[in-house]
């Protein structure tokens, strides 16, 4: 069974951080970057910049690729494999949306205790300006079983223009 491809979108500006409370759905009250799942027909990038638009009304033309997560959740059948982008160069002005309520953080003040376990390991990578490559394993949403994360100097063997189609294998 193919991972689970998703997005997830970290907008920068100078020493903050944009980051959105969940509202409903997978991870619920915790605060996150703005992302989803990539649809049918669409290239992974292309998915990241409509789910930020979606989730709190910010343009982007292009990101940044900072990382690579897999996530396996034990009794889940399938991994999530999440393409993490950055930019600080947008159009708009963040808005609440049905599923997320954006708040921006000083690089200082992240709300690690409100976020994924995971967060604490790989978004000090991210404020430092490094690309990373992880995987978590977890018991339920809270607790990290396994884990791997090192540096990665680029994503160059990734095909970039990839268009997603749910009946590949």
């Amino acid at each position: 069974m193919r991972n689970k491809l998703l997005t997830l979108v970290l907008i920068r500006d100078k020493c903050r951080v944009l980051l959105g409370m969940k509202k409903k759905g997978f991870g619920v009250g915790r605060w996150n970057g703005f992302g989803g799942k990539v649809e049918p027909g669409e290239t992974i990038m292309q998915g990241a910049i409509r789910e930020l638009y979606e989730e709190n009304n910010l343009k982007v033309n292009s990101l940044n690729q900072v990382g690579i997560l897999k996530f396996e959740f034990i009794g889940e059948p399938q991994w999530l494999e999440v393409h993490v982008f950055t930019s600080g160069v947008y159009s708009g002005t963040p808005k609440e949306s049905e599923e997320m309520c954006p708040k921006w953080y000083h690089i200082d003040a992240i709300p690690y205790d409100t976020m994924w376990p995971d967060d604490k390991q790989w978004f000090p990578l991210f404020l430092k300006g490094k690309k990373f490559s992880g995987y978590f394993k977890f018991l339920g949403h809270d607790v990290i079983l396994e884990q791997t994360l090192e540096t990665v100097d680029d994503f160059d063997h990734l095909d970039q223009n990839y268009v997603f189609n749910p009946n590949q294998s």
